[in-house]
Formats: C-alpha cells, structure tokens, sequence
C-alpha cells in the first residue's frame, strides 16, 4: 500500500461507523428506508440498473453500502472493494438488516486481486466522489478495464472539477497537479474541538480533460457523459456520471 492510500485508509477509519450513525442512523434505520424502495436509492443512476438481476457487480470504493444494499436487494451479486474496515462494518450490519448479502473486501483499489477477478463483473460502479483519492488516474482505470467481462460497463460518476472554480471564483488551482492534504469528508459532523483530532486525507484533482482522457486511452468506450447540477438544484455543474464500456 503506498503512502497516499496508507493516509486515506487511517482516515476513513477514523470514527466513521460513529458518523454513518450520525448522518444515516442506525443499520436498520437505513435498511427501512432502502426496502422501501431500492431502486429509488440509485437516485439519478437508476436507468443504468434497471435490468441488474443476475449480473456481478463491482461497488468501487463503496463505503458503508448505501448503494450496494439496493443492488443486491434488486438482484445483482455486489462486491464492494473500499479501503475502511469501519465502512465494512456499518455495511455489513445493513445488508444483514435488510435481508440481503453482499461480499465485501476491505483493500486499497492498488492492490486489488487481479488474476482473481480479471474479467470477472458485469459492472462496475463508482459514485460519490473517489477519483481523488487515486494519486494515479492512469494505473486506477487500467485496474477497472482489467476487472470487466467484455462487453461490460463502468458507470463513474463524481464530483465536477468545475465546482471548485465556480464556487471559488477561478482562485483554486484547477490545473495543479500535486497531491495534497485534506479534510476527510465527514470531518465538519463532529465539534470543532472533536476535529482537533482527525487524521487527513491525501488527495490529487483531476480536470475533466485527464478524466475523460484516462477513460479513452485505457481501452475504455465512451457510451455516455452526463453532468448534473447541484443537490439543491444549483444551475452550476456539480457532478458527472461517464457510461463506458469494454
């Protein structure tokens, strides 16, 4: 594992169990509301999984199962890879509280078993913001074209790299190419004297133009790019989903 996942593992498992019950409440809390109607926890990927059942698919850095759980419960056979055993635990109790079963593998992405699951999924699901967490965009999708059956789908979808511009009024730096440290995602839930206490996270931005490009040269077909607006309905781009194909 090198340096930068050694960072980001030491902070997804600091207290993050504790936070998915601050943020989505318990495991069976959660699993209520999933079994009320899965699919609709897709939200706005739901076309891409309407004829799931049977199918393997890989949850890439899938954190504490939120879409895993809806997979599975619409039929699909979900592994989940993520980096946090604190993930993995919150996850696990959910799928148990929902009835369902996923497998789950707490690993760096990096260090993935590739002759085990060469060739293996269907497809492969990236949601909620994860690229950056990759100091080598390159390497990470060379990893997801070898994990897909021919003819199988990557569906990645993440935050803008516009955002940041827009919100920041063109003073961050888009073009910068350095990993960085960084304020792990659920950080701002706890008291500030609590933060005192969180480890960073080691992080490196992509522009839309290296995305998209990694996608193209690693063999990848692009079928489909779509960019969203805000969660609020903010009329600027704030996320992106890629379809592709193998």
């Amino acid at each position: 594992m090198n340096e930068q996942s050694q960072k980001n593992k030491k902070a997804w498992e600091y207290r993050a169990y504790e936070f998915w019950h601050k943020r989505d409440g318990s495991p069976m809390d959660k699993a209520n509301q999933i079994l009320k109607d899965p699919i609709a926890c897709l939200k706005k990927h739901k076309p891409f999984f309407e004829h799931v059942e049977g199918k393997k698919v890989a949850n890439l850095c899938g954190s504490n199962g939120r879409k895993a759980v809806p997979l599975a419960l619409l039929g699909a056979e979900v592994t989940v890879f993520d980096i946090s055993e604190e993930n993995k635990k919150y996850a696990m109790e959910l799928a148990e509280c929902a009835h369902t079963t996923i497998d789950y593998n707490v690993t760096d992405i990096y260090d993935m078993d590739l002759n085990k699951y060469k060739g293996f999924f269907d497809v492969l699901y990236l949601e909620g913001g994860i690229l950056h967490y990759f100091g080598d965009i390159d390497k990470l999708m060379s990893i997801l074209y070898g994990l897909l059956k021919n003819g199988g789908v990557m569906i990645l979808s993440d935050f803008h790299p516009l955002r940041k511009c827009i919100l920041s009024d063109g003073e961050t730096g888009y073009f910068d190419t350095e990993i960085k440290n960084g304020d792990v995602a659920y950080k701002s839930f706890f008291d500030e004297q609590e933060q005192i206490d969180f480890p960073d996270v080691s992080v490196r931005s992509y522009t839309l133009s290296e995305i998209i490009n990694s996608v193209l040269s690693n063999g990848f077909q692009l079928k489909k790019f779509d960019e969203h607006r805000g969660w609020k309905n903010e009329n600027i781009p704030w996320e992106f989903t890629i379809l592709a194909e193998k």
